[in-house]
């Protein structure tokens, strides 16, 4: 049984929209992760420069009783 040219070119091009279908889903799933990324990364952050200003904020009064200034 031999196909013809038409039906191969047929079946290439649905192939090839089921590829681009495809290939749309993955670049609105990667969107949306760099979306979810770049907010835990504020989050992250946020987070990192409370921690540091907690610690200071509790180190400073021992490194000035240390010092002898309080």
């Amino acid at each position: 049984m031999k196909v013809s040219l038409e039906e191969r070119v047929a079946r290439i091009e649905g192939i090839l929209e089921q590829m681009d279908k495809r290939l749309n889903h993955l670049e609105s799933e990667i969107g949306g992760i760099r979306d979810e990324i770049g907010s835990l990364f504020r989050w992250t952050v946020g987070l990192i420069i409370g921690v540091w200003a907690t610690v200071i904020t509790l180190m400073l009064p021992i490194l000035l009783k240390l010092l002898g200034i309080i």
